[in-house]
């Protein structure tokens, strides 16, 4: 991995009832990730749909506060509403 190359876990939980608006808000954020110099490693969901972990690589650190700010980011959470999952964001390294 390079120096400046950001490596990240999203843990997204859904709210209950709302799985399907949750992953369709994810589907779509997930798509502004190459705007900023992301990349989407792997996404995986719970066997049960209510949760999902994904793999998400940046460039740099600039890139993946780009994303965070991204309008277009935004208007998708404001248009998911009460469905917008909670996302809990770890910085991880590859081990060998």
């Amino acid at each position: 991995m390079d120096s400046q190359e950001l490596l990240l876990a999203a843990i997204v939980e859904m709210v209950p009832g709302q799985a399907e608006a949750g992953q369709r808000y994810e589907d779509a954020v997930l798509e502004l990730l190459g705007r900023h110099g992301g990349t989407l490693e792997r996404r995986t969901r719970s066997t049960d749909g209510r949760a999902e972990v994904h793999l998400i690589r940046f460039r740099d650190r600039a890139g993946y506060e780009a994303f965070m700010a991204d309008p277009g980011r935004a208007a998708h959470r404001a248009g998911a509403g009460v469905a917008a999952p909670a996302t809990r964001v770890i910085e991880v390294r590859d081990v060998q």
